[in-house]
């Protein structure tokens, strides 16, 4: 087997290698300092808004009454105000709501609205309760108005929380937790005027936008 002859030494160069090391030290630094700001960045944005900047603070979760009696809840509502919503944005005359219990536990809901042209709009859906732990019976349920088959879509399901209602269910304050719908309900067909303002000056302490609130169209000659 012919004898190779060892390889030539490598030659370490201390410039070239001083030049690597530094550029790689300036990269790994400049890198750390785009991730810092980031992460600065994304937590200044996530975090709440305070009094300094002029924004309102974070507001408390809303409560609900407990415990309500469905079967005393159900039966005819009519509608004295709302927050604008697109599910009545076709209703220009009086608004009701109608619940009714079903065996299997759930309420039947039929909303319905007088229309520009006279015609009554008819919702029909069904309403469940939602436990609240340490509140047995507490007025918060889930809506939804689409067929029966589809129901077990999460989504489908909107939140109807009740905020407010009087010994002797007449009045009914409803709204949803992040603040965006609001209904004034009362089972009377028009509702005095100093009842509906203490119901909205309530709802404006828990937050809701009542300056923006749509009277509801009473009935003719209520």
């Amino acid at each position: 087997m012919p004898h190779r002859p060892p390889p030539p030494p490598q030659v370490f160069d201390d410039v070239a290698t001083s030049q690597r090391i530094g550029r790689l030290a300036l990269g790994f630094c400049l890198g750390s300092a785009a991730v810092l700001f980031a992460l600065h960045s994304t937590k200044a944005r996530a975090r709440p808004a305070g009094p300094a900047d002029g924004a309102p603070l974070m507001r408390a979760p809303l409560q609900v009454v407990a415990p309500v009696d469905l079967k005393r809840y159900s039966g005819l509502w009519h509608e004295q105000a709302r927050l604008p919503n697109r599910f009545e944005k076709q209703c220009a005359g009086h608004v009701t709501a109608e619940y009714t219990p079903l065996p299997d536990g759930t309420i039947e809901v039929r909303n319905r609205c007088v229309l520009e042209d006279g015609r009554i709009d008819e919702a029909v859906g069904r309403a469940r309760t939602v436990p609240v732990a340490g509140l047995p019976g507490a007025g918060r349920l889930e809506v939804r108005f689409v067929p029966d088959w589809l129901g077990w879509l999460p989504l489908v399901w909107g939140d109807y929380w009740i905020l407010k209602l009087d010994r002797e269910y007449q009045v009914a304050l409803v709204g949803t937790p992040d603040r965006e719908y609001l209904w004034v309900l009362s089972r009377v067909p028009h509702l005095d005027e100093a009842t509906l303002q203490a119901e909205l000056e309530y709802a404006r302490t828990l937050g809701f936008d009542v300056d923006r609130v749509v009277r509801s169209t009473p009935l003719p000659g209520a």
